[in-house]
């Protein structure tokens, strides 16, 4: 014959251990994005400014020559709520 008590003990078991592993997950991933983080520093973050036709980003830490180059005209792309974003 089996006792309540037994099956009630296993169940309370096997949720800590699940929640001993959640809490481990959580902090070892918060570790990794801490020391990413620390890790990819940038004296200057720099700005976006808008002109009349195009936005500039000036200063930060990405070269512009690395970045792709885009050919085609940008105005079908532009959305009004986006421009409340940029700097003037």
């Amino acid at each position: 014959m089996i006792r309540g008590n037994r099956a009630s003990r296993a169940t309370r078991a096997t949720g800590g251990v699940s929640l001993l592993v959640g809490v481990a997950s959580a902090v070892a991933l918060a570790g990794a994005a801490l020391f990413t983080v620390q890790q990819a520093t940038c004296a200057d973050p720099g700005t976006y400014i808008r002109h009349a036709d195009h936005v500039e980003l000036v200063g930060g830490c990405v070269d512009g020559s690395e970045l792709p180059t885009h050919g085609g005209n940008d105005s079908d792309n532009t959305h009004d709520g986006d421009k409340g974003f940029y700097r003037p």
